[in-house]
């Protein structure tokens, strides 16, 4: 029986501790071996503005492997519909059978953040405690529920193009009770910068909205929100120069993280001078932050194995509760 899930029923599953530590592991796993991650396959015919993504994963520890389809269709802000959508397939490592069909939508946004939160627990100076955020939507709120777990923060300063958007965002943190400190609306980028230990870039923006100029000492930078493209980013090339630089996956991220190959293109840096993985950092074969005062950054693209590990967690836990539709695909 093949489990399908949709998008309010897997939200009614998050645990976001146990999707934090399962994104650590498939990290690590990589690293170790145990899992397999290609690179992405990005489709698009001549005539559309959109791209097909396919992002694949094989993990011996969850015992699954998976595949997810995102579509990512920028026409669609035009039509008032998500400008990204995604369904993940999941299936037995051992005898291919297809386990589940999962709406991405909320796997996607929990495995982003948790990736944020282990790289910042792996990264971040122990003495942070401001946290900043350029974007102020979903994948915001979810960032502040994943790294307020990894480090003490106290203070939130938040910016979005949007001022609506932003004091939007302020309740609904507050109202949850995912976040009870100081929360700070900035009136640009860079006042987001100057005011935080650790920075989140959470935009679709083409082009780059922080500037390396911008970055103090011992500062941490979750680069994220920039499309799997290899010409949209948005960080510049000094801020990745300043940096010492970790990925995701480098066969991803040397294909679509614009961030990344944008900066080598303009001379900034080269793929040589990127320090490693994730993986690698938790597993010791690259070093982590170096000093107090070295300026960190994890270069978040996004990959196949995060899914898997996520969708592992949700279908424990639907598989616990008894939700989900089931179905006999081979009836």
């Amino acid at each position: 029986m093949t489990l399908l899930l949709g998008a309010s029923e897997l939200e009614s599953l998050v645990d976001r501790d146990a999707a934090l530590e399962a994104v650590a592991r498939a990290f690590a796993e990589i690293a170790d071996g145990g899992a397999h991650q290609p690179g992405p396959t990005s489709m698009a015919t001549p005539g559309d503005t959109g791209r097909f993504i396919l992002m694949a994963a094989v993990s011996d520890a969850a015992g699954l492997a998976g595949v997810k389809l995102l579509a990512d269709v920028p026409d669609n802000a035009e039509r008032d519909l998500p400008t990204q959508r995604s369904m993940i397939l999941v299936v037995d490592r051992a005898d291919g059978a297809p386990v589940a069909l999962l709406h991405g939508r909320v796997p996607t946004r929990v495995r982003t953040a948790a990736a944020s939160a282990v790289a910042t627990r792996a990264l971040a100076r122990d003495d942070s405690r401001s946290l900043g955020l350029l974007g102020a939507g979903a994948l915001a709120r979810e960032h502040v529920r994943a790294l307020r777990t990894v480090r003490p923060f106290e203070r939130l300063t938040v910016w979005s193009r949007s001022a609506a958007t932003v004091a939007r965002f302020a309740a609904d943190v507050e109202r949850s009770g995912d976040w009870d400190g100081e929360i700070v609306a900035a009136s640009s980028p860079r006042e987001v910068v100057d005011a935080s230990d650790v920075v989140c870039t959470l935009t679709p923006s083409v082009e780059p909205i922080l500037s390396g100029a911008w970055l103090r000492p011992g500062q941490h930078l979750n680069v994220v929100g920039a499309r799997p493209r290899a010409d949209e980013r948005e960080v510049d090339g000094a801020a990745l120069a300043r940096s010492s630089v970790w990925v995701d996956d480098r066969a991803t991220a040397e294909t679509k993280s614009g961030d990344l190959l944008l900066a080598v293109a303009e001379g900034a840096l080269t793929l040589d001078d990127v320090v490693g993985t994730l993986g690698e950092v938790l597993t010791g074969r690259v070093r982590g932050r170096a000093g107090h005062d070295e300026i960190t950054l994890f270069d978040s693209v996004g990959i196949g194995a995060q899914d898997v590990a996520v969708a592992a967690v949700l279908l424990d836990a639907a598989h616990e509760r008894g939700i989900g539709t089931r179905v006999d695909l081979n009836a």
